[in-house]
């Protein structure tokens, strides 16, 4: 029985992941919130979940490396330095990090993937995310993971060629460009959908989350795969054997 601990347990995803810890059958290590020590459940851990806040992640980071526990990261609204850390981290011990854990998402962003390698340039990305109304970064994790997905199968750089957002006279579309829309509201759990659109055809592919738990359920089944690694950086991808 695997001993997992949750980095800000108190919150609606920790609550979540507490339950599908408890129907994996493994068993809850305790939690930590704003202000607490993780030094103080990481004894009693053989993992960590991590879905606090990128201002916590260095310290969370920190305490998992004095610890020698792996720990999977489901926090979003990463920047590159927050990457740069966890890069360092993995040097030392195995990190998952994520921008989704659904398993659902998962399989999306392969398709998504390869649906982008075999469709040319004439075939415009759009990635369209819907988020409940208290959600406080855009795009989602979601939406950047699979703007990568697309990105990698097309073999270019995401940041060069995303377009967040328009308004005004924009002018046309460029050629090979990924666009991104987010629309927040509601009680929405999640829908991502990725539109490849050419000239009298389209391909949508689609992912809808009714709940908040199927990512709990995604972030359990990451961590029972992630204890007894080694040291390094992992993918959710490599969960599901893809």
């Amino acid at each position: 029985m695997a001993r997992i601990g949750i980095i800000g347990s108190q919150g609606r995803m920790g609550q979540a992941i507490a339950a599908a810890i408890a129907d994996a059958g493994e068993d809850f290590a305790g939690g930590v919130d704003k202000g607490g020590d993780v030094t103080a459940i990481a004894g009693n851990a053989d993992i960590l979940i991590d879905f606090s806040s990128p201002a916590a992640l260095e310290g969370n980071l920190d305490a998992a490396m004095a610890a020698k526990l792996p720990i999977v990261i489901g926090t979003t609204g990463l920047e590159e330095r927050h990457h740069w850390l966890i890069d360092a981290a993995a040097e030392h011990i195995p990190v998952l990090q994520t921008g989704n854990t659904s398993l659902g998402v998962t399989l999306l962003a392969h398709l998504v993937r390869e649906a982008a390698s075999r469709l040319g340039e004439d075939w415009d990305i759009e990635i369209v995310e819907t988020h409940h109304r208290m959600k406080v970064d855009a795009p989602s994790g979601t939406a950047l993971l699979l703007g990568e997905a697309a990105a990698k199968g097309r073999a270019v750089d995401l940041a060069a060629n995303a377009v967040r957002g328009r308004d005004g006279i924009t002018g046309k579309r460029e050629a090979g460009t990924i666009g991104f829309a987010a629309l927040r509201g509601g009680s929405v759990a999640g829908d991502h959908t990725v539109h490849f659109l050419a000239d009298n055809e389209r391909l949508s592919l689609s992912h809808l989350a009714e709940n908040r738990g199927i990512f709990a359920k995604g972030a359990v089944r990451a961590a029972q795969w992630l204890i007894g690694k080694g040291a390094g950086r992992y993918t959710m991808p490599e969960v599901l054997g893809l």
